[in-house]
């Protein structure tokens, strides 16, 4: 369902705020996760397909410079068989220009443009956080686009985290706004994707700090798949961390990968689990 702005007054404002603040913590901690990189360390690969840790800032950089109205670099070489669609192509060109420039050049403008990108979002106004426009999610609010840059740069950083193995960047306001929009895409995950069946409940036991843990339950139920309260029994119980959650939403890893390493638990119907867990992917 799209955010339209209609009857929310004042609450885009709110949710604006709050979503920049988000963006100051994740593009802050992946400013510093990123600090005195070697050169084997930015180029180590990563579970987003085809980028190794620079990348994952050149991307962030070429969005939001996007954002700001500036255009894609000119770029005619090769971009890569990970490159599926003319809106991955777009994204890719900035990718790929920066990828002569070193490491610390590359965090440098990380740091120069989100902090530009910033202070944009702390002055704009009510009218213009209600204002609706393109995202990659539809026609939405200002409010609700910023909520998407926070789940994408989120995402982006615990990328580059895993691949150099400095977790962290979690309990905060950037990770419980990227968990609540892969959790509100597990309704398609269980009707669509899984294709459960009437009357199947699938409760999500998630595992971390501060607001990133929760628990919730999908039904269907009228052929339609939707929350529940949690006083539904559960056809299955799936047991994971937050970011396990997110890797499997976002397709980085594959349910095998992270079964195989003990890090799901699976109680119930264990067919009906399995068939969840392969289903998990909604990115790609």
């Amino acid at each position: 369902m799209q955010d339209n702005g209609a009857g929310q007054g004042g609450d885009w404002q709110q949710r604006g705020l709050k979503a920049t603040a988000a963006l100051a913590e994740t593009w802050g901690s992946l400013s510093d996760v990123t600090y005195e990189l070697s050169a084997t360390e930015w180029s180590l690969p990563t579970e987003c397909p085809g980028w190794d840790v620079k990348d994952q800032l050149s991307h962030l950089i070429g969005i939001e410079r996007s954002i700001m109205g500036e255009p894609e670099p000119a770029w005619d070489g090769p971009l890569g068989d990970h490159v599926k669609n003319d809106f991955a192509a777009r994204n890719e060109r900035w990718i790929a220009a920066r990828r002569p420039f070193p490491g610390p050049a590359v965090r440098d403008e990380f740091v120069e443009v989100t902090r530009a990108r910033l202070a944009r979002l702390e002055a704009l106004g009510e009218d213009e956080w209600a204002a609706v426009g393109w995202s990659p999610v539809g026609d939405v609010p200002q409010a609700t686009f910023m909520e998407v840059r926070v789940f994408d740069s989120w995402v982006h950083e615990q990328d580059a985290r895993r691949a150099l193995d400095r977790p962290g960047g979690d309990g905060n306001g950037a990770s419980a706004l990227s968990l609540d929009r892969v959790q509100g895409a597990m309704p398609f995950v269980v009707g669509k994707q899984a294709g459960c069946a009437e009357g199947t409940a699938v409760r999500f036991d998630v595992a971390g700090p501060g607001g990133d843990a929760r628990s919730f339950t999908v039904a269907v139920d009228g052929g339609r798949a939707r929350p529940v309260g949690d006083e539904v029994d559960p056809t299955v119980v799936l047991s994971l961390s937050s970011i396990d959650f997110v890797r499997l939403g976002c397709g980085r890893a594959a349910a095998e990968q992270v079964e195989a390493a003990g890090r799901v638990g699976l109680r119930g119907d264990a067919a009906v689990g399995r068939a969840v867990l392969d289903a998990m992917n909604f990115m790609f």
